[in-house]
């Protein structure tokens, strides 16, 4: 990593973990980081303390921690009493989550082979199996006004019988 002055401006600070300023002015927003000090012409300084801060919430980020957990974290980090019971809760929360979006992406990845299989199976008449369901999945029930009614889609994306 080439040397980086002992106080660096948001723009280095920025180009030292690799992102955008606004990122960073966002995260000072949020609570997640504050800059050390300010230079006398105001602009805001940060130091290797705000530097390994901020590559630790990107690292939660890409461990896929929301940014209130990452406050938690963090809150938890500067502590001076050992955290592991609180950290290990939040992963085990974290943990759930990713759990439930992998049966959601496994029905989805089902629902799309099964609809590539008909396809190539050539099991459409004068219209397209696929665009049908999907047609169908977007629709409200007949009984709800479609005004109230809001749903993902995917929730009605069932596999065609078999």
């Amino acid at each position: 990593m080439p040397h980086m002055p002992d106080k660096k401006t948001i723009g280095q600070l920025a180009d030292a973990v690799g992102v955008k300023r606004s990122t960073i002015r966002y995260y000072e927003r949020e609570g997640l980081l504050k800059p050390a000090g300010r230079s006398p012409h105001g602009y805001r300084q940060y130091d290797r303390a705000s530097l390994e801060r901020l590559r630790f919430i990107r690292a939660a980020q890409a461990a896929g921690f929301a940014l209130d957990d990452i406050k938690t974290l963090l809150r938890l980090r500067d502590r001076d009493q050992p955290p592991c019971e609180q950290v290990c809760d939040l992963v085990d929360s974290r943990l759930q989550e990713v759990e439930r979006q992998l049966a959601d992406l496994s029905h989805v990845r089902q629902v799309l082979w099964d609809a590539r299989q008909r396809c190539e199976a050539g099991q459409v008449d004068q219209t397209c199996a696929v665009l049908d369901q999907l047609d169908a999945a977007a629709k409200p029930p007949s009984n709800v006004d479609s005004g109230r009614h809001r749903r993902h889609f995917a929730n009605h994306l069932e596999p065609y019988p078999q």
